[in-house]
Order: structure tokens, then C-alpha cells, then sequence
């Protein structure tokens, strides 16, 4: 991951001291958002309103802070689509997808070293991530199938979520919104380019994800149909999501499709590998924390 420039980082510090003012639950003022862009950025837990975040609000202030971290983070690479695994929605107390953006600086390649404090509450899972090829196709799709043919490749992928806040417990769908879902960083895998069959489309929710330790010991696995009984539904949810908003994607954006696995700590010295059982040659990715 690239570093943050100074002069941005000395800019966005000076909204911190806005924070308080979040008290009053509402879709944020610029300054505020400024200054919850600030908190990420700085990996500083962000406050959590005392009232009641509604979701609009939530959305409200997401749009206004990626903005912000847009001038930290430097070029956007595509999208990412938080709580499509019914049990990570019942964590957060939101039972539809949510969208984040994801930052060209964010991601990183296959066998990584990482810092495990690489957030403010750094977590990881098992993901993946697909590379859009044809993206009005992918909006109208209504099909698995249908997805699979508007894309180019597809990866293994291991996201590295920031819970941003001082207790993850108390996070909610609006907050969790408004934190850009959470995105923090992510290993990418080798992509894999795509040949559009039913048998793939059926394979991505057939296969069993699993993380593993360097010893080999399973951490946490599930099933691809975890995620929306496909994850290719993902993709499709993303590109409709997006054009709702007038916001169309581009050819060559990447989309992170949710979790197949619970979110995990991790600590220095942890290996950890993402395997995609049933996907062809059984791909995989892996980083390692220090």
C-alpha cells in the first residue's frame, strides 16, 4: 500500500477536532465527513454518532467521505460489496448489501507481508474479486450465467477490513456505510480469465472457500451460495446499485463480492492462504502478517 502524501494527511488532521459534532445524528456537513476521512486515513477510531444513524444518512455520509479519501487514497479501481453473507448481516444488523469504494493504493498482490495493526480494528476474510468486462451487460444481467459473461477474469482475494471504530459490537449498517464499508486493504490473486459456461456459473456457488494457517490448520471455510446463492449476484447487485446512483461502471473496474468466511483477528507471525475448492486448478492466495 502506497503511502499517504503529508500535506493531505496535515489537512484532513485539522477536521478531526470536528468529530464531536457527529453527536447529532443526520447526514453529515462536509466538515464532518472531512473529519471521519480524517480518522480513517490517520487509522484512528472513528466516533460513532449518539443518535440514530438512519441508512440514508449512512449512504448521505459515505458519498460525502469518499470523496475526501479520494484526496488521501488517489485513484479508485472499482467497488466492493459489504454484508451479501447472511451471517455477516446478522453481525451488523443489516440484512442488504452495502457498497464501498476501493482505491488502487488499497490493494496489493499474492504472498504480501503485511503489518498485522494494518487498520485501527483490522480484520480478514475470504473474498473475491472479479474484473468487469462489459458493464451495461452486467447491469441487465438476470442470470449467474449472464454475469459471467460480462466479466473478464476473475481472482482469489483476501480482504483486510478496518471496523474503523472503538467497539465493533456496536456497529451498525449505517455506520458501517458511512465507513466506506470498512475497506481497508486487500491480496489479490492471480486472475483467471473467464470462460462464460453454466458449469463455472454453478461452480462459484458450489465451491468451499477456506482459510488456513501456515500450518495448514482451517481457520474458517464456507460455500460460494453463502453470498446472495452466488457470488456472481454480487456483481450484478454492485452494477445496479451503481447505475441507481448515476454512477455507471467502467470496463476494467474490480468488484469485491463478499465474505465466504467469518471476520478474523489477525496477529503477527499468522500465514494465512484463502483456497477456492471446486473452482478449476483449485486457485489460491495468501499473506502473510508481521
Amino acid at each position: 500500500m502506497k503511502p499517504t502524501t503529508k500535506p493531505v494527511l496535515a489537512a484532513l488532521a485539522l477536521c478531526i477536532t470536528l468529530l464531536p459534532a457527529l453527536a447529532q445524528a443526520a447526514c453529515p456537513s462536509d466538515l464532518e465527513a472531512a473529519a471521519v476521512a480524517s480518522a480513517i486515513v490517520a487509522r484512528q477510531p472513528v466516533p460513532q454518532p449518539a443518535g440514530t444513524l438512519s441508512m440514508a444518512d449512512g449512504l448521505c455520509g459515505r458519498d460525502k467521505v469518499v470523496r475526501y479519501l479520494a484526496q488521501a487514497y488517489g485513484e479508485s479501481v472499482g467497488y466492493k460489496a459489504g454484508l451479501t453473507n447472511p451471517a455477516v448481516q446478522q453481525r451488523f444488523k443489516y440484512d442488504a448489501p452495502l457498497r464501498g469504494t476501493l482505491f488502487k493504493s488499497m490493494l496489493t498482490t499474492d504472498g504480501a507481508e503485511l503489518l498485522a495493526a494494518f487498520g485501527t480494528r483490522p480484520v480478514f476474510e475470504a473474498d473475491l474479486i472479479v474484473e468487469v468486462a462489459d458493464p451495461v451487460a452486467l447491469a441487465r444481467a438476470e442470470t449467474p450465467l449472464a454475469a459471467l459473461r460480462a466479466l473478464r477474469s476473475y481472482a482469489p482475494y483476501i480482504e483486510l477490513p478496518d471496523l474503523m471504530v472503538a467497539d465493533p459490537s456496536t456497529l451498525g449498517g449505517p455506520m458501517l456505510a458511512m465507513v466506506n464499508v470498512g475497506a481497508r486493504a486487500g491480496v489479490v490473486g492471480k486472475a483467471i480469465p473467464v470462460k462464460a459456461t453454466q458449469e463455472l456459473a454453478d461452480a462459484f456457488a458450489s465451491m468451499t472457500v477456506s482459510l488456513t494457517d501456515g500450518n495448514g490448520v482451517v481457520l474458517d471455510s464456507g460455500k460460494g451460495n453463502a453470498t446472495l446463492g452466488n457470488p456472481l449476484n454480487a456483481a450484478i447487485w454492485l452494477a445496479r446499485d451503481l447505475a441507481a446512483d448515476h454512477m455507471p461502471l467502467k470496463r476494467g473496474d474490480l468488484l469485491s463480492l463478499g465474505s465466504f468466511t467469518k471476520l478474523l483477528p489477525p496477529r503477527p507471525g499468522l500465514a494465512v492462504k484463502a483456497t477456492y475448492e471446486g473452482l478449476p486448478g483449485k486457485p489460491g492466495v495468501s499473506v502473510r502478517f508481521r
